[in-house]
């Protein structure tokens, strides 16, 4: 029994230093590094089983998950931060992220994964139904930032970039339409949540390119 109970102990240890080697120490939130892994994983659950059928015809590339939903990345930005830091002290700017990684927390389900990317950049990647329902979940969680009434600072508004995520994307890919979206929404009032896809439908930025030159559409 007492080196039973040693062993758990060793395993409580090692499963805490692992959760904390994968979050980020103000936060709390899921860090960086373990970005590039999880949406790998993501990826590589997208991706065709066979890539060709019996006779050698290629099969078409796979863009929904396996119970039939799309998952979607969101980059999220604190607007004019740096303001706040430079009014009101980093101690301030803290506790905004720290307010902003809650309100998070709270907005988005369990299965829903949270990063804080650095500074005040946030990701999260969710799994809906369609843009519809994403977008719905991102903007109930903008408006709430909206309304939160941060102490000292007052209020404090979030920018939000978006993009589906298919089997043959790129990681940089992903991100890149997303950060796009993102600049659109800086760019033009902040505050508010733009769709990759659909400026580039309506003409309001430009397609990107593909590392061979291809234009990347959607």
């Amino acid at each position: 029994l007492g080196t039973a109970e040693g062993f758990l102990g060793l395993y409580r240890n090692y499963l805490s230093l692992l959760d904390y080697s994968e979050r980020d120490t103000l936060t709390g939130m899921l860090n960086r590094k373990t970005f590039d892994d999880s949406l790998g994983k993501i990826l590589a659950g997208l991706a065709p089983r066979n890539a060709f059928a019996p006779d050698g015809t290629p099969l078409p590339v796979r863009r929904q998950a396996p119970d039939g939903g799309t998952h979607w990345l969101a980059v999220i930005d604190v607007d004019h931060f740096k303001r706040v830091n430079d009014q009101f002290g980093h101690l301030y700017g803290d506790e905004v992220l720290i307010l902003l990684a809650r309100i998070m927390q709270e907005s988005f389900r369990h299965q829903d994964r949270l990063f804080r990317f650095g500074g005040e950049e946030f990701v999260v990647i969710l799994r809906s139904s369609g843009e519809e329902e994403t977008e719905t979940a991102l903007e109930r969680f903008r408006r709430k930032v909206e309304e939160h009434s941060f102490p000292q600072v007052g209020r404090v508004t979030v920018s939000i970039g978006y993009t589906p995520i298919h089997a043959q994307d790129s990681i940089p890919e992903i991100v890149g339409r997303a950060d796009d979206g993102l600049y659109f929404a800086k760019d033009n009032g902040r505050n508010q949540t733009a769709s990759y896809e659909k400026l580039v439908a309506a003409g309001s930025i430009t397609p990107r390119q593909k590392p061979d030159g291809d234009i990347e559409l959607f």
